[in-house]
């Protein structure tokens, strides 16, 4: 059976996917940094992704200040991904507002990464 998604990314573009059920997450063209750190190692910052749901928003001290974020998960197999970043509380941290972040254990590069 042939799983169907929500929304597919150009197969021209490398992408990353989620290591479980290979849904698109996003673009590489949509990455800003590589330089984050997640609950599960290391995790990259995104524009935008596809594929991803979000619970509810709260508030929570990370190693960069106090923001306000939504856990996501895939919409396909519903693993925990990362978060969205809702709000962030310090100036110096607003550029993070409505940015995803996904860790590295859950998602893998497809299409063109050779």
């Amino acid at each position: 059976m042939v799983k169907t998604f929500q929304a597919y990314l150009p197969p021209t573009n490398r992408t990353y996917s989620c290591v479980h059920c290979r849904a698109h997450l996003a673009s590489h063209d949509e990455l800003i940094s590589k330089s984050f750190q997640g609950s599960q190692g290391r995790a990259y910052l995104f524009n935008s992704v596809v594929n991803v749901a979000c619970g509810q928003a709260e508030e929570r001290v990370l190693l960069t200040g106090l923001h306000a974020v939504a856990d996501i998960y895939c919409e396909c197999c519903k693993t925990p991904l990362g978060w969205k970043y809702e709000h962030a509380f310090e100036s110096s941290q607003k550029y993070k507002e409505g940015k995803y972040i996904i860790e590295l254990a859950h998602m893998i590069k497809e299409n063109g990464w050779d």
